[in-house]
């Protein structure tokens, strides 16, 4: 109960805000504030009884259990999620209000935000806890589906819309590839279970290509190059949405299962160089294009590309320090994102052109925020010192040149975090300066004192650490993290990244106009414009299916059982193992005889249809294939599917006879020149679709012999008290289907009769 009591209170909280909000807007927050506060104590208080886990069967034919567990790993991520969301939820109790107020909208609007916030914590939370490979699948694509809506808070604006459709596009699109992989990986080995995939995965090829897959999917989750180019347009949301999501929740989603998998990717060195290799690359291309914006977010966009850049390296070397790393980023960039959006609260502007020297009127923020901006920066006496101190200590191990990879990136990370915070409070003031409320500053300091602390606490901080290390690797790991004042490697790189970096930002009035046009250029040629020439092609392509399937009836039947018999022979033909696709069987005896003409009559009644003169005609060929196959149902011994399909015939011939006298006179002669002009084209569909059609019966019925889904339900059928199986089905094994089938039915029937019975508007 300890480890499903967090997440129960983090999801209530959604049913609260949503209920109070309805009542009083304005205490929809600070009500998911005390929600969330709810969960982090209940989830600091399940660590400190020890760790636990709950397993409950779920889906056992596949032996997929609802796995829940606190241990080290989830812990370290759980604590971030929880507080860095608490204090996004205090911040947007401030910050809102002004926020719709501008806008020119109603209180009411901020309740939407603070419910969908929760359910979003509550979906890292369930995903960091789980325990099974596919409840974690789950658990990211509803961190997905929260960011849209979160993305697309400001649902009336157009580019508000298209980022969190670029969002959910690329992040849920790239899912379905985790999920492949990790569907791949639990066959190989036999299990979910996320402790015992290392032990039973079978190596080779197929291990490669699964978590080839599964890295695919959390690449784009963490915005790596080239799957990056969703965050820097995700901005469009509020700055209290940007600050959660896109540094401490959302985007350490994607390295996170990274992490989680990690025994399971030791077993495929070339998967970890490749993600080495991205994660340079992404260090490389996130600074650069940070190093040249203007607009606080994109700033802060293109350095979380950037810092996570540097865990995926980590990752990719072996994955020592790669949570410290997180922890460190996301309480800085946090921290960050809130002294932007408070900026932006007091002056109105949202571009380093437009500001500076605000120190003078926001003292408290600027204080609060350079302690953050030194922890992303590296520099001693706060966190980030020891996230880049663990960073060099890899690349020393692996030699020079990543070495003076790692000097390069991090020289970098100093240069655009100092042009970031010089831009905002040093320098001559531009404008007006501003105020910001408490509310504003106030989680700006809890996070500045929380990187500060981290830098000089170590005990906690290594205890911590250990702890979710040796959960990732499965066997302790200790850090040993502490001050050394030597001459040391890393202490060294160090050194060299703080001069560069200083270097690169007092001369970056020399390279800002060279470096923009550089990304402008790239960002010309880019994977970002490749996504809009798929999503024009995709809506050209769905545009175009529509107008084929709304023209007339023949080709909206067209476009249904054309791709489906397609679909059903590609099936046959590529099923493996099975024997032949066909067999003719015992034989026809005299018992069949009835069968048999049945069957003759209603394909005679069915050709006999293409060349019905009139209506009539066409109504009474259709009404004997009906009846006719009635009496095959009959004589198969199935007299309830019979009597059925005697009703239903008999309903709608009578219902066509009735209509057939409101068609106007006319329109026997308009069918007949559609039918000149597209027999053809009927033929070959027909074709197609009846090909497909035989071919997939005649298979089925040629391997009776082997295990089916249907004997399953024979054996069931006495146990459901019905006489015959088709009635066990309809009102027993998928009693549920029928009750909605039945409904849509009588809702229709409902239309039809207003329709037929109101009154027509004049």
């Amino acid at each position: 109960m300890t480890v499903v009591l967090p997440l129960l209170l983090v999801l209530s909280g959604v049913a609260l805000v949503l209920g109070v909000g309805a009542w009083r807007p304005s205490w929809a927050g600070p009500v998911g504030a005390l929600c969330s506060a709810a969960g982090l104590g209940a989830f600091l208080r399940a660590r400190a009884v020890g760790f636990a886990a709950v397993s409950l069967e779920w889906i056992p034919t596949w032996n997929v259990r609802l796995a829940l567990a606190l241990d080290g790993l989830s812990f370290l991520y759980g604590t971030l999620v929880l507080g860095v969301g608490l204090l996004v939820l205090v911040y947007a109790c401030a910050y809102l209000p002004h926020y719709l107020e501008e806008r020119h909208r109603p209180r009411r609007d901020e309740v939407r935000l603070y419910a969908w916030v929760l359910v979003f914590m509550g979906a890292m939370l369930l995903l960091v806890m789980a325990r099974d490979a596919l409840l974690l699948v789950i658990a990211l694509d509803l961190t997905t589906v929260a960011s849209y809506f979160l993305i697309g808070y400001d649902r009336e604006r157009t580019g508000s819309r298209s980022a969190a459709l670029m969002a959910l596009i690329v992040t849920g699109g790239t899912s379905v590839v985790l999920l492949a992989g990790v569907v791949s990986l639990g066959l190989a080995c036999g299990t979910f279970e996320l402790s015992e995939l290392a032990a039973r995965a079978p190596g080779g090829t197929r291990l490669t290509v699964a978590l080839g897959c599964l890295a695919v999917g959390a690449l784009a989750k963490s915005a790596q190059v080239p799957l990056h180019f969703w965050l820097p347009r995700a901005m469009a949301a509020p700055t209290p949405v940007s600050a959660y999501l896109h540094s401490a929740a959302m985007v350490a989603a994607g390295v996170f299962v990274l992490q989680r998998f990690l025994p399971v990717f030791a077993l495929a060195p070339a998967v970890l160089q490749g993600l080495a290799a991205v994660g340079l690359l992404s260090m490389l291309v996130g600074s650069l294009f940070s190093l040249c914006a203007w607009r606080f977010k994109r700033v802060l966009a293109y350095s979380t590309i950037a810092q996570y850049g540097y865990v995926l390296v980590l990752v990719g070397l072996g994955g020592a320090g790669a949570p410290l790393y997180v922890l460190a980023h996301g309480l800085c960039k946090a921290a960050l994102f809130l002294t932007v959006g408070a900026v932006t609260h007091a002056t109105g502007e949202e571009s380093l052109e437009k500001v500076g020297g605000l120190w003078r009127s926001l003292p408290g923020l600027a204080g609060a925020s350079a302690v953050a901006a030194a922890g992303l920066a590296g520099l001693p006496l706060t966190l980030g010192f020891f996230k880049d101190e663990l960073f060099f200590r890899a690349l020393v191990e692996r030699g020079g040149a990543w070495s003076a990879a790692g000097v390069l990136g991090a020289a970098l990370t100093l240069a655009y975090t100092g042009r970031l915070w010089t831009g905002l409070f040093l320098g001559a003031p531009r404008g007006a300066g501003g105020h910001a409320s408490w509310g504003l500053v106030a989680p700006v300091g809890v996070l500045g004192a929380g990187v500060l602390l981290g830098g000089v606490w170590l005990g906690p901080l290594n205890g911590l650490a250990d702890a979710a290390e040796g959960e990732m690797f499965g066997h302790p790991a200790p850090l040993k993290l502490a001050y050394h004042l030597d001459a040391r490697a890393e202490n060294l790189l160090a050194l060299g990244a703080w001069v560069l970096g200083a270097g690169v930002l007092v001369t970056r009035r020399r390279w800002e106009a060279p470096l923009e046009a550089l990304t402008r250029a790239a960002s010309q040629v880019g994977v970002e414009r490749a996504y809009g020439a798929l999503l024009a092609g995709a809506d050209a392509l769905s545009d175009g299916l529509r107008r084929l399937e709304v023209r007339d009836l023949r080709d909206r039947v067209a476009s249904v059982l054309v791709p489906a018999g397609l679909l059903g022979a590609a099936a046959l033909v590529t099923t493996p193992g099975r024997g032949p696709l066909f067999s003719w069987g015992p034989g026809v005896g005299l018992a069949d005889v009835p069968l048999v003409l049945g069957l003759l009559i209603a394909a005679g009644a069915a050709v006999a249809t293409l060349r019905a003169a009139n209506h009539l005609h066409l109504v009474m060929l259709l009404s004997c294939v009906g009846f006719s196959l009635a009496a095959v149902f009959a004589f198969a011994a199935a007299p309830d599917v019979a009597f059925t399909a005697v009703l239903v015939e008999t309903t709608f011939t009578l219902l066509f006879l009735a209509l057939l006298s409101r068609l106007p006179r006319h329109s026997q002669e308009r069918a007949q020149v559609e039918a000149t002009r597209t027999r053809w084209r009927d033929w070959v569909f027909a074709g197609v679709a009846g090909v497909s059609a035989t071919a997939t019966s005649w298979n089925a019925l040629s391997h009776l012999h082997e295990e089916r889904v249907v004997s399953a339900h024979v054996a069931w059928t006495e146990a459901a008290h019905a006489r015959d199986v088709v009635s066990a089905i309809i009102t027993d094994f998928r009693g549920l289907d029928t009750v909605g089938e039945t409904s849509v039915m009588v809702v229709v029937l409902l239309g039809i009769i207003h329709l037929l019975t109101g009154e027509r508007a004049e």
